[in-house]
């Protein structure tokens, strides 16, 4: 197994900057925007957002929730290791909102489409976006992310890991290559 760092800390934070300023840029004062954190990682992704957007945009009241959803993936029932689900916080309603997903990693698009049927479920949102720390290719499914942080195309055999203090005690993105 092989291991590369694709952003540290720094480039972490550069990243999540210039994501922040992206979103500023198509939902100005997020009055009518909700973001919705992926759980786990988006979830702390989604924090950091909101941080980013008070703190050096001045944007104080951004709605925003986090989803679990463990229950809406298609291999829920087929996987070989017992998915534990997390908390869903949101508490917020998406009817004529445009929501935002915030993730980690865009790789099959399968996560996303669990997310849009958990959405569906609370609500009819007016517009659904997607936010990515890192796109990796490979797309099962016709989705794309609106908002990116950086495109890393991988080979199938490589893997994107996303660490984050919550989490891990620190900070990076890598790249983790096995060995066939």
């Amino acid at each position: 197994m092989k291991k590369k760092i694709i952003l540290n800390d720094n480039q972490l934070d550069t990243t999540l900057d210039r994501l922040a300023c992206q979103l500023t840029e198509n939902h100005e004062d997020f009055k009518e925007t909700i973001l919705v954190g992926l759980q786990p990682r988006g979830k702390s992704l989604c924090e950091k957002l909101v941080n980013i957007l008070r703190d050096k945009y001045n944007i104080n009241s951004v709605n925003h929730g986090f989803l679990d959803i463990t229950f809406f993936r298609d291999d829920f029932r087929r996987n070989k290791d017992i998915l534990l689900p997390n908390k869903t916080d949101f508490k917020l309603l998406v009817e004529n909102k445009k929501v935002v997903f915030i993730d980690d990693v865009l790789y099959t698009g399968r996560t996303i489409r669990a997310a849009m049927e958990e959405i569906f479920s609370l609500g009819r949102p007016n517009k659904i976006q997607l936010g990515v720390l890192i796109d990796r290719g490979h797309r099962q499914l016709p989705i794309k992310a609106d908002y990116v942080g950086k495109n890393y195309p991988t080979s199938i055999n490589e893997h994107i890991h996303v660490y984050l203090n919550e989490f891990d005690n620190k900070e990076s993105v890598e790249l983790v290559e096995y060995d066939e």
